[in-house]
């Protein structure tokens, strides 16, 4: 076993340790590749990138879908020998098929809902291959643990819903072990997907928070591979996100994905306000499409929000089975007026707000007393802890209070389900709600609204009843804080923590005009039944396609360690230059021009000392005492402090300020770039760069014999590239009739003489 004082990522991340807990080798599955020739078994734990030479003769293109569980369902034989499977009918991986080109053949990498033990999984794999084109991650035990209820359901979960570990007991504390599991579990889904992948032929769609480093184990082994990822969580402000140990790691390995995708705006810009504080990168936005710089490749950012398997829904409405439950149902709640609420049992669905918003409307509106009822479902619980068992005892202790306070002989306003139900069931009760209501405090896209407009309206007229043929109508209730909401303009947002305006919000729901209901739903049909599952699909492949079309055309090196792995992609023409080459030109020219930039190459750029080095003046004395050479120290800093630093090198020369002022040798006197030497734009722009300095913490103003530099380097990252801009304008218009430019740069804002330029 590991030890829990295990920090290095180094061995974790490119696999020299044996995986924790895992008792045996495990039989690999045979290797599908369509490239000719012999192939040799790779090693898994190489860092290197792994990629034929040879073109495909078979040109096919196929997807391999990653998640944290494969779309199955598994259960035992009746005589306990062996596992039957069948198609996970509700699961979205499965659904998204209907939105990829036809031709494509489709594979899935994930995990079995159901432990199979180790003596059955080489069996279970074949046949799930065979038959599903299905390849399991087993996961041991320990791993399992660790990974799934620990490091995922403890820390990340939580933590991308916006509850912060303020104690043991609230939120997921981070412990070093719960991480390193989460790493192994990426690790072997990574070498599930390395048995079964053609790099060159194959996309990757990796989905979910389960996953997020898994990108960086495959672009160690593939620099060219195609892949996408989307997260179907939220994704939390900076603020929220800064508090994760590993926020580095998880971000640098979700960069080494081609096209990253989010429910909505405000998780992209999180995540892109995220990559611009903590690793200084910017995004761009062209003809529609956002992209991030990242050493050479280009990242794009895709904002989508999923969508609902309409065939699935209207086929659960045709079925005879619902039309008996809805009999049922509307004789039960005959002459009330029905609010539904669809939600998980979790800590962050809100299904106590919604009880007492409910109360609160009954209060405030006696009328809906024994005529308002509202019916919740509670989903079964996916986690666990002592968050969730609270949130219980509440909703049932509210269910009990308000049903006393307001109960009558045949009429209770909360009608509680605590049970799993099924779809068919579901659509019953969508069919007789009048207003669905969610308000939950946080949630990733939260697809219930959709499947309530879609069952409001019912099958195509050809094919209705003459009951349900009449003007379909329907009202929703939302959390502003669901990635639902912003699609839904027709709905009354509500922010859920305010119990009062929530209850107006249902009452204003239910007292609706038909009209009225009756014009929201259509505009809320029109987007859901146009913007279903197989939209999403189709959507999020053609932008990954489109990413992706220049792999192949690129040069492209795998550097770095751990999860600061990272691909450099170079234009094809490039070519490295080679030291031996450069040593031998070197050698036989005659003359020879050496130009040495100051900070980033004689001095490092972070080093606050920026007085050179004996070493660094011992090896620029060398150079210029060659007669040969002419070299020159070329900076934008002041000519002063330059020849004090170099004094000791008689024969260099010196370029200061960007070349206003030159000196070709100790001994020589300083050069001026040009006749100019008006510098009274410096008493109109100083008072403006001072204005600005005041309201920017952590910027400065630089003050050089021929210009004037404002750096916003240690302010607010993206304040300060506000503040840059509006700078920047406000110095062009005072200062249009100077003879000097205004330029922005990496964290300065520069005005100089135009004969400098």
């Amino acid at each position: 076993m590991m030890s829990r004082s295990y920090t290095n990522l180094l061995d974790l991340a490119s696999g020299n340790f044996p995986v924790m807990g895992q008792p045996r080798e495990k039989k690999r599955l045979p290797r599908v590749m369509t490239v000719p020739g012999v192939i040799s078994e790779l090693d898994d734990d190489q860092a290197n990138s792994v990629a034929s030479d040879v073109p495909s003769s078979i040109i096919q293109d196929r997807i391999i879908i990653v998640a944290n569980q494969l779309p199955v369902k598994a259960k035992r034989r009746p005589d306990n020998k062996g596992w039957s499977f069948s198609w996970d009918d509700d699961s979205l991986l499965l659904q998204l098929k209907d939105g990829l080109p036809e031709e494509m053949e489709v594979l899935y990498v994930g995990s079995l809902k159901v432990d199979v033990d180790p003596s059955e999984q080489d069996d279970v794999s074949q046949l799930l291959l065979d038959r599903f084109k299905c390849v399991p991650a087993f996961l041991p035990p320990d791993i399992l643990t660790k990974f799934y209820h620990g490091f995922c359901k403890q820390h990340l979960w939580p933590l991308f819903h916006y509850m912060l570990p303020f104690s043991a007991n609230h939120g997921g504390r981070f412990y070093r072990s719960l991480w390193e599991a989460y790493v192994a579990a990426n690790k072997i889904f990574s070498q599930r997907v390395i048995e079964v992948i053609n790099p060159e032929d194959d996309y990757v769609w990796i989905h979910d928070y389960h996953l997020m480093v898994l990108p960086t184990f495959l672009r160690r082994r593939f620099n060219r591979l195609r892949m996408g990822f989307f997260l179907h969580s939220p994704f939390p402000s900076s603020e929220i996100y800064r508090t994760l140990p590993v926020r580095e790691e998880i971000l640098k390995a979700l960069l080494n994905s081609d096209l990253i995708g989010f429910h909505t705006f405000d998780y992209a810009r999180h995540f892109l306000s995220c990559c611009s504080r903590m690793l200084g990168l910017e995004y761009q936005s062209k003809r529609g499409y956002i992209g991030v710089e990242y050493y050479g490749r280009t990242i794009g950012i895709k904002i989508m929000p999923v969508g609902i398997h309409m065939a699935q829904i209207e086929s659960v409405l045709r079925l005879a089975d619902k039309e008996w439950r809805v009999g049922e149902l509307k004789q039960q709640f005959e002459g009330k007026t029905v609010l539904l609420g669809v939600d998980d049992m979790d800590v962050f669905k809100g299904v106590n707000l919604k009880l007492l918003a409910m109360e609160q409307m009954l209060k405030q509106h006696p009328k809906w007393q024994g005529r308002a009822v509202l019916v919740q479902i509670a989903n079964p619980a996916r986690g666990r802890g002592q968050d969730l068992e609270e949130i219980q005892a509440e909703i049932t202790a509210s269910c009990k209070r308000i049903n006393e306070t307001f109960g009558q002989p045949g009429y209770e306003p909360i009608v509680f389900i605590d049970r799993p139900v099924s779809l068919s069931e579901r659509v019953a009760y969508y069919s007789v709600a009048e207003c669905v209501v969610v308000t939950a405090v946080r949630d990733g896209m939260n697809l219930t609204p959709y499947e309530y407009i879609v069952c409001r309206q019912g099958v195509s007229e050809s094919e209705s009843s003459s009951e349900s043929s009449g003007s379909k109508k329907s009202m929703l209730v939302v959390s502003e804080f669901i990635g639902c909401s912003p699609s839904l303009s027709g709905a009354i947002r509500v922010n859920p923590w305010n119990i009062e305006t929530t209850a107006e919000a249902m009452n204003e729901a239910i007292s609706m005009a038909d009209a009225e209901k009756q014009l929201r739903h259509e505009k809320h049909y029109r987007y859901v039944s146009s913007h279903d599952v197989a939209f999403w699909s189709r959507s999020f492949f053609q932008d990954m396609e489109r990413t992706c079309k220049d792999h192949f055309r690129r040069r492209c090196w795998g550097i770095g360690l751990s999860f600061g792995f990272r691909v450099v992609a170079l234009d094809p023409n490039f070519r490295k230059l080679s030291i031996d080459h450069i040593v031998s030109v070197y050698l036989r020219s005659k003359n020879r021009a050496i130009l040495l930039d100051y900070d980033g190459t004689v001095m490092p750029q972070t080093s606050h000392n920026k007085t050179p080095s004996s070493e660094v003046i011992s090896i620029i004395n060398t150079l210029s005492s060659d007669i040969k050479n002419t070299v020159f120290v070329v900076s934008g800093r002041g000519r002063d402090s330059l020849a004090q630093w170099f004094s000791p090198c008689k024969k260099l020369g010196i370029a200061a300020e960007h070349g206003y002022f030159m000196r070709w040798s100790a001994n020589d006197n300083w050069e001026v770039c040009g006749q100019n030497s008006e510098f009274g734009w410096k008493e109109i722009a100083e008072p403006v760069m001072k204005l600005y300095t005041e309201a920017t913490d952590g910027s400065s103003i630089e003050t050089k014999e021929s210009a004037l530099v404002w750096h916003h380097r240690d302010a607010d990252p993206g304040f300060g590239s506000s503040q840059a801009k509006e700078m920047l304008d406000h110095l062009e218009s005072v200062l249009a009739n100077e003879p000097v430019t205004v330029k922005s740069g990496q964290f300065i804002v520069e005005v100089k003489p135009q004969v400098c330029t």
